[in-house]
């Protein structure tokens, strides 16, 4: 059986509706985060945080704020891993393929926010590390996007990444199905 390591990214306060940059349904996303984190450790499965750090004057995650710190629903413990991030994947500079190395993971379940950036980046990279990646959907959460005159809605936003990762980067499902497989 393979070691696997939950990863959750990005699951901080300026993402929930009191933030500076708010994302769709991310209460549930957070909720359903929860559920996955508290299987985790029942189970002794790694756990590893990922917290986004902004550059100055950028409208979230500025470095020491309030919005930077991870929500409160899945606060993570004192012998969980927390690595600050600067980019969208969650593997450049911040040391994780050396650690999911050192202790030999080779399957990933990845939650967290935007699926459209960081969980989509970090999704691709992982797999191209070799690594069997499971994304809980109802998890992962998407904000709007625009692109010239047209603002594409959240869950149309989710479900063009979700697709596309589905096919050929990893096994896409609901939180409910991947905590009956943990």
């Amino acid at each position: 059986m393979s070691k696997t390591a939950l990863i959750l990214v990005d699951i901080q306060n300026d993402y929930f509706a009191s933030g500076n940059w708010p994302v769709a349904l991310m209460d549930k996303v957070a909720e359903n985060a929860a559920m996955l984190l508290a299987r985790a450790r029942e189970t002794g499965m790694t756990v590893i945080h990922i917290r986004h750090e902004t550059a100055p004057g950028a409208p979230f995650f500025q470095p020491g704020s309030e919005g930077a710190e991870i929500h409160a629903s899945v606060t993570p413990t004192a012998d969980e891993t927390v690595l600050t991030k600067n980019r969208p994947n969650s593997f450049h500079q911040t040391g994780l393929l050396d650690l999911l190395r050192r202790d030999e993971i080779e399957a990933l379940i990845i939650c967290g926010a935007q699926s459209q950036m960081c969980v989509d980046a970090t999704t691709r990279a992982a797999v191209d590390y070799g690594f069997k990646v499971t994304l809980p959907f109802d998890a992962c959460g998407a904000k709007e996007a625009t692109f010239g005159d047209i603002t594409v809605p959240p869950e149309m936003v989710q479900a063009a990444f979700m697709a596309p990762l589905a096919m050929s980067y990893a096994k896409v499902a609901t939180t409910a199905e991947v905590l009956t497989q943990i």
